[in-house]
């Protein structure tokens, strides 16, 4: 009989990696299922991992348009099987004796083995709806197998503990019932073709109760979806009134919570508009999504009681539950909340982006664009800046504490928690998605979650404590809400929208360098390799007059190539010329007050400069 190793052991921590990497497999496989199915079609047919008796689909062949994900998820479910067998081998290796590890790895290989037999057979819709489900089960045993095996390392104590029912575990047990019968019961419309069987919303077509058997699917589905909803809005409720200092848990529930509503986004627009293609894939995939969060939510919400709680204070909001049974705020007190979580999306910053975002949509457009996508555009790119600023604040609030200037943001001061600022970034970032996804396109879609990944991965993570380029490199994260606007009126970026975006990028570095030099002793006592704590402050006056002529060269450049005309160079000469100055003034006459109008100016000069380029489209369209 094999040994269980230690949950510490070096033999564990291999494994609980290659869990993390099958629950990701898992995941993906399901996801490009289910975007694969969106149109209905069979797709790819035949012995795997042939797509109808050939190794590529030939381009003479006219397909439903998304066959291609379909070859993907072949493609993928190469590489993932040999790792659900690795991954039930190490458990057996290394949790031969903890049930909630070694049971779902070992069954989550025998579901592998069961959807490529299903694979097999001729695609008709129940053997298309049985192979998605199964697929949602395999993403929920591996999702258990990993959370089980990290919880255990992070608390031996757990043991093999799994199911500890309280009112939020038997709540998210239920609302993973509710959303397995919702994913299932999609899946089946969409197979059948009874999408359509009911047109209208929430009525089905112009009567309550629907007339054929297709009608009733579809009506089942919509009943599943409220009752789903329910249940997960419950148990999210609970969760942040019993169980919120667990960062992991008020996460998940919440971050489920934000999917499904993006999902009822998806919905509406879906029946609103005659369910087009592209966001009947964006349903599909939106299932999925919010059925790992939930089974991830249910898990930890099982394990949970045994945990160590975080030290981070409740925020006033956290306690909204208990409004239920009669406890009273002070106005004062939802004023400051309100401004609290307000301050955490830096509405400065928001605003200045939206300038640049509107911007583009009119240089893009070369006019006004229509309302409805103007206002659409502004709302993504507000929850996303919002989203990535609370981001950046949860991130950044050890280092916040030790500087003037940020000690008195609501997460470093512990007014808000972690986990609240956690929860209140991920979901305004999750609404910006699903707001330019459904209603704009999935360019600007794109290019928004593109610029916070770059905001708070690459530059709060991992540059800004690690390298004196911090900002030369993390400068691309605020220039790309222009590429947002480009994308939202044309659907792609263009060479014009690549200028807006060097624009903003070479802007950023004399702009926060002067800042710096105002406040290098508190980026020295926080830790920070700011260039004037690096490289001295005589070099940082060198470098903010390199870039301001770098800058100022790269916006005389616009008008030959052909991105604005004679009106932009004229005020672009002048205010690139009133930037030099100040420049050259702080360099040869060094001051806190010389960097104090280099810093205030550069905040004008970007607002000002796409003015210009507005100003410029608008002369010439006359």
């Amino acid at each position: 009989m094999a040994r269980s190793a230690s949950p510490r052991s070096p033999v564990t921590a291999y494994f609980r990696w290659l869990a993390l990497s099958a629950a990701i497999a898992a995941l993906m496989l399901t996801l490009l299922n289910s975007i694969s199915r969106a149109d209905g079609a069979p797709g790819c047919t035949g012995y795997w991992p042939l797509c109808n008796g050939r190794w590529f689909a030939p381009a003479e062949v006219t397909y439903t348009g998304l066959n291609w994900v379909d070859l993907a998820r072949r493609a993928a479910s190469a590489v993932g099987a040999p790792l659900f067998i690795a991954a039930a081998l190490a458990a057996w290796r290394s949790y031969a004796r903890v049930r909630w590890v070694l049971w779902p790895a070992w069954l989550g290989a025998g579901v592998m083995l069961l959807q490529f037999l299903l694979g097999l057979l001729p695609p008709q819709p129940g053997v298309q709806v049985l192979h998605f489900a199964l697929g949602l089960i395999q993403v929920a045993l591996w999702i258990t197998a990993t959370a089980v095996a990290f919880q255990l390392h992070k608390d031996p104590r757990l043991g093999d503990a799994l199911f500890h029912f309280d009112a939020v575990s038997r709540l998210a047990g239920s609302a993973v019932a509710a959303v397995f019968a919702l994913a299932v019961l999609g899946a089946t419309v969409t197979a059948f073709g009874a999408r359509f069987a009911c047109e209208g919303w929430p009525l089905c077509g112009n009567t309550l109760i629907p007339t054929d058997g297709l009608g009733w699917l579809s009506f089942a589905h919509r009943l599943a979806a409220l009752t789903a909803g329910l249940l997960l809005t419950g148990s999210v409720i609970q969760a942040w009134q019993l169980r919120r200092e667990n960062t992991p848990v008020v996460v998940s529930a919440s971050l489920t919570a934000a999917f499904f509503t993006g999902q009822i986004l998806i919905s509406v627009a879906n029946v609103l508009n005659g369910f087009p293609l592209r966001l009947n894939a964006l349903h599909g995939a939106t299932a999925t999504l919010i059925w790992a969060g939930v089974v991830s939510f249910a898990v930890l919400a099982m394990q949970y009681v045994r945990l160590s709680p975080l030290k981070f204070p409740v925020p006033a909001w956290a306690a909204f539950p208990h409004t239920l049974r009669g406890a009273r705020f002070s106005l004062s007190d939802l004023r400051q909340t309100f401004v609290d979580y307000l301050t955490l999306t830096k509405p400065v910053v928001m605003l200045l982006l939206l300038v640049t975002t509107a911007a583009a949509m009119v240089i893009a457009g070369r006019d006004w664009p229509p309302l409805e996508l103007f206002l659409w555009t502004m709302l993504g790119g507000a929850l996303a800046a919002g989203g990535a600023s609370a981001l950046n604040q949860v991130i950044d609030r050890d280092l916040d504490r030790h500087m003037t200037r940020t000690a008195r943001r609501p997460i470093a001061q512990g007014r808000i928690s972690c986990a609240a600022g956690l929860t209140f970034g991920l979901t305004l970032t999750v609404g910006a998605f699903y707001v330019l996804a459904v209603f704009v396109n999935y360019a600007a879609a794109f290019w928004a979650m593109a610029g916070s990944a770059y905001y708070v991965l690459g530059y709060s993570l991992l540059l800004k404590k690690s390298t004196v380029q911090n900002i030369v490199i993390g400068g691309g994260a605020g220039a790309i809400p222009p590429l947002v606007g480009w994308a939202a009126v044309s659907g792609d970026v263009g060479v014009a929208g690549l200028f807006l975006f060097a624009l903003i990028f070479f802007w950023t570095p004399p702009h926060f360098w002067a800042l710096s030099l105002l406040k290098k002793n508190d980026y020295a006592r926080a830790g920070v390799p700011m260039l004037p704590v690096v490289w001295g402050e005589a070099e940082t006056r060198r470098q903010i007059v390199l870039y301001t002529l770098l800058l100022v060269a790269l916006t005389l450049l616009f008008t030959p190539a052909g991105v604005a005309g004679q009106v932009y160079l004229g005020g672009a000469a002048l205010l690139g010329l009133g930037f030099i100055w100040l420049a050259l003034r702080l360099w040869r006459t060094p001051s806190n007050k010389a960097a104090w109008r280099l810093y205030k100016y550069s905040s004008y000069y970007l607002a000002l400069m796409f003015a210009l380029l507005v100003a410029d489209r608008f002369f010439y369209m006359v």
